[in-house]
């Protein structure tokens, strides 16, 4: 006898998910209850699967890394959501573009005003904005001046002594960090991205680090002294910068707290190849056994997966090169095509309002009392100084050489 219709919605397939909740929004009481409740399908179903991924890979404790593509700091996205995201210490590293390390430094110069950087419209006179110097980077514009005292006080910093030899890139950029910290400070300007990453001790890759004006700022001075003989010795390590990126992921499946490591990847190509690198490196060209790829990979790219690059490969494609835990992708991973910048605040807010309430509980009831009740706080209320992997560097380099040598001898 064939099922009825009854029959039918009485066993559904395995492959039917739970229930649509759908929540109407003026009974949502915060941004986390509207995440959960008021995003039933669509796009906005893709939203809430970032959401509750988020929530849940950084309630269980897991240290979490970051790509992101795109000139978030000239646009100071950096300030509304990037720098309180990374203040958490929920990120063990980053990966992002040398231009995002460039435009850092715009605002922490005397000569640059915030009033410098304006909206201006996608579709306008560009040709009127080169005559009227003006640079522009899809709908903000900013005085050309701003890059060329950006760059004459960059190589300033560049001939400082601490530049003065080769070294890894994370290194690199944590005295960069420190020579910005050292400008904001002076002129009283907020603290920019590589300056907090200095603090927190967050290193930071960059594994295009040639596609970039840092660099070009140093080609400059490798220029005068190849032409006149003035001194520049500064060199970039590309080989230690990806072995100390295997390091760290090395650490977070061995030494981390949860033996396990998460991803955010914002945006899509150099950063997030580069920041999905080192478990084919350390398992596949290193030889390394039982390497692992990310438990947690969330990914909000605007490229369409139809073309083939590495900007749009979901999780599941990475699955298959090792870069993505095969175990557990199918609930641990999510794609969504969407422009990061619209929901990224949106998210982080959502996050960091849960931590202040889990927060606020705790310091009302005990911290013991809000575990038991919601196990998240755990991960949510982790020390905000967070991982400090940049203070790790020489003992985790040395570490993973050690085992590198040991294998191959025995």
């Amino acid at each position: 006898m064939s099922p009825t219709r009854q029959d039918q919605r009485s066993a559904p397939a395995p492959a039917i998910g739970r229930p649509l909740v759908h929540r109407p929004v003026d009974q949502a009481g915060s941004l986390e209850e509207l995440f959960s409740g008021s995003l039933p399908s669509f796009g906005g179903g893709y939203l809430r699967r970032v959401w509750e991924l988020l929530d849940e890979a950084i309630g269980r404790g897991v240290p979490m890394t970051l790509a992101v593509a795109g000139p978030v700091t000239a646009s100071g996205q950096h300030y509304a959501w990037l720098n309180p995201l990374l203040d958490t210490g929920w990120f063990a590293w980053i990966s992002v573009t040398d231009a995002i390390c460039y435009h850092d430094l715009h605002r922490a110069l005397a000569s640059v005003r915030e009033s410098d950087f304006r909206e201006v419209p996608i579709h306008g006179d560009d040709a009127r904005l080169r005559d009227d110097a003006v640079i522009r980077i899809t709908d903000i514009g900013f005085p050309e001046e701003v890059l060329l005292d950006t760059d004459a006080a960059l190589q300033e910093i560049l001939r400082r002594p601490e530049f003065q030899q080769r070294m890894s890139g994370p290194v690199f950029r944590h005295r960069l960090g420190a020579a910005a910290a050292e400008l904001e400070a002076a002129r009283g300007a907020q603290e920019g991205l590589l300056a907090l990453c200095r603090r927190k001790a967050i290193p930071v890759f960059v594994g295009a680090p040639a596609d970039g004006s840092v660099f070009l700022n140093s080609v400059a001075l490798w220029a005068d002294a190849r032409s006149s003989g003035a001194p520049h010795a500064l060199e970039l390590d590309l080989h230690e910068e990806v072995f100390e990126s295997c390091a760290y992921h090395w650490w977070g499946l061995r030494e981390s707290p949860t033996r396990a490591l998460g991803t955010l990847i914002l945006g899509g190509g150099v950063p997030k190849n580069f920041n999905l690198q080192p478990e084919p490196a350390l398992g596949q060209v290193l030889g390394f056994p039982d390497i692992t790829g990310y438990l947690y990979d969330i990914q909000i790219t605007t490229a369409p997966v139809t073309d083939g690059s590495l900007s749009s490969c979901p999780p599941a494609e990475a699955v298959t090169w090792g870069k993505v835990d095969k175990e557990h992708y199918r609930s641990t991973t999510v794609s969504f095509h969407c422009d990061y910048s619209v929901v990224m605040p949106l998210l982080v807010k959502a996050l960091l309002e849960k931590r202040a309430r889990l927060a606020a509980r705790a310091e009302a009831e005990g911290r013991e009392a809000v575990l038991a009740a919601e196990p998240a706080a755990a991960g949510y209320l982790r020390p905000p100084d967070g991982y400090r992997l940049f203070e790790q560097r020489e003992r985790l380099i040395a570490a993973l050489l050690a085992e590198r040598r040991r294998r191959r001898e025995g």
